[in-house]
């Protein structure tokens, strides 16, 4: 019985090696890292200077990291920026009490922002830990593609992270999607080896990054219960013949409620709060999938290459390893069906869906094979990563080539000419100054300035000028906080443009 043993172990290793040797870059080099117990200056160098994996690996992080530490402050800070701000200023005990009081973002990253203004409130500052996790999630992304896959998945994902506009620009804002991406990213290299082993280890800290990224962006609880749902899904047959096979995941889920009980109650809360009437903004329905792949690709042309990329490596998958296929598949739809059933009740938008991204990516790196087996040369994979490269650069230099927020850095400098001392300022609606205060001073300006959101407020602001100018800030936010449009009537009928820029608009009546 050893000795059959020992032929199947021999017979596993021969067509394991033969897998390999399919699409190996490193051909017949052996990678000393295997494990956290094999890292040590000797086995690193060795690894980095045979391993085109782990050299590929290392370039894509850098040039990733250079897309998004260049022009870090180009982009003035728009209104979601400046609410974060709003809340990093507070102290911790009070960040929370903002969210137990309705912000609908959990504090994680406010706390963490919190304590970057130690070094200033710049936008460099408050941008710098969203690109310095969009950096880390390159090397990420490759180990969760590795482990789902191969290597050669793994490293055009990580390809496909480094240059996607799209991960780029949220790697840019200082909101909190690049941290929920790192969060759940992270999260998935554990649940890929759980899913394999079933291993207590790999489940409990599946379910400590889970945690993380839900305190990071309440909509990392659609992807985690995903998650989770295929797990009992494909754990169903063992935990069928033996019911502590179910262990493991019980305990990752039991972290995951532990850690999170707080943010729960809350979370449900503010759910409907949030749900108690119909939204006024966002994409509602079937639209936001469209919506979605088009700006996680970053154009509608590349959308339909990728799309097509997508469901090629979708079949791959199945033909590979039916559960696979079957897990895209799931967490794709699962995803969507969530999302449009949540988007007639909240806010919609596509950046709350960024977490898609990782099975996109990474289905989208699976149809490599298809192309290998026309070529039957590993060269395949390195024309597939030169293809993304090309496919992104327009984007990237349309990114790169002007401002992609609103500038109001720019409109501030712009008013301030046209203003006299004793001049009123409106902004409406009123959440806008936000942004505009930090860049406008009416202290500096010798203006006065008055918050508005309807026509009432308007009309009494106006009342007060006197012989002095009243200016009004408008964005396109209005359509949001004055649906009846008395607000833009009003605007209408009272002031003439004088001007805008980026979306921003500078009345005067």
């Amino acid at each position: 019985m050893i000795a059959m043993g020992k032929r199947r172990e021999d017979r596993a290793r021969g067509k394991k090696i033969h897998v390999d040797r399919e699409c190996n870059l490193d051909g017949d080099f052996q990678n000393p890292v295997r494990s956290l117990h094999d890292l040590n200056a000797g086995n690193i160098k060795e690894a980095v200077l045979g391993s085109r994996y782990v050299q590929l690996l290392i370039s894509l992080t850098v040039i990733g990291a250079l897309l998004r530490l260049y022009n870090l402050g180009y982009n003035s800070l728009w209104l979601d920026e400046a609410s974060t701000l709003t809340f990093a200023v507070k102290s911790i005990p009070d960040i929370w009490q903002a969210t137990t009081g309705g912000e609908f973002n959990p504090p994680l990253f406010y706390w963490i922002e919190h304590l970057m203004l130690t070094f200033g409130n710049s936008e460099v500052v408050l941008r710098f830990i969203p690109a310095l996790l969009g950096i880390l999630t390159i090397p990420l992304i490759y180990l969760a593609g590795k482990e789902f896959m191969d290597r050669n998945t793994g490293i055009i994902a990580a390809a496909a992270f480094a240059f996607s506009p799209f991960l780029l620009f949220y790697s840019q804002e200082a909101r909190a999607y690049a941290m929920m991406l790192f969060f759940v990213t992270f999260a998935m290299v554990f649940y890929f080896r759980a899913l394999k082993s079933n291993d207590l280890t790999d489940w409990a800290l599946f379910g400590v990054l889970s945690a993380l990224a839900f305190w990071t962006h309440f909509y990392a609880v659609v992807t985690i219960g995903a998650l989770v749902l295929y797990a009992f899904y494909e754990l169903y047959p063992k935990i069928k013949s033996d019911i502590k096979s179910v262990q493991p995941l019980a305990v990752s889920c039991g972290i995951i409620a532990l850690i999170c009980l707080p943010l729960i109650i809350v979370t449900i809360q503010l759910f409907f709060r949030r749900t108690a009437s119909a939204p006024t903004f966002g994409i509602q329905g079937p639209e936001i999938i469209l919506a979605t792949f088009s700006q996680i690709s970053g154009s509608e042309i590349v959308m339909v290459l990728f799309l097509l990329l997508f469901i090629a490596g979708i079949v791959q998958a199945f033909l590979l390893d039916r559960n696979k296929g079957i897990f895209l598949v799931t967490v794709t739809v699962l995803t969507f069906v969530i999302s449009n059933f949540l988007s007639y009740r909240m806010p919609m938008q596509p950046r709350y869906l960024i977490c898609l991204s990782i099975i996109f990516f990474i289905a989208i790196a699976i149809s490599y094979r298809f192309l290998y087996t026309l070529t039957e040369s590993p060269g395949a994979v390195y024309g597939f990563i030169a293809f993304l490269v090309v496919l992104n650069a327009p984007t990237l230099i349309g990114y790169y080539s002007g401002y992609t927020k609103d500038d109001w850095r720019g409109f501030s400098e712009g008013l301030q000419k046209q203003t006299q001392p004793g001049d009123l300022v409106a902004v409406i609606p009123g959440y806008i100054s936000q942004p505009f205060d930090y860049y406008y001073s009416n202290a500096t300006d010798q203006t006065i300035e008055y918050p508005a959101d309807t026509a009432d407020d308007l009309r009494s602001v106006s009342a007060q000028k006197g012989n002095n100018t009243l200016f009004i800030v408008v964005t396109g936010d209005i359509q949001a906080a004055d649906p009846g449009g008395e607000a833009m009537q009003w605007l209408k009928d009272n002031t003439k443009s004088r001007g805008s820029i980026t979306g921003i608009y500078l009345m005067a009546g």
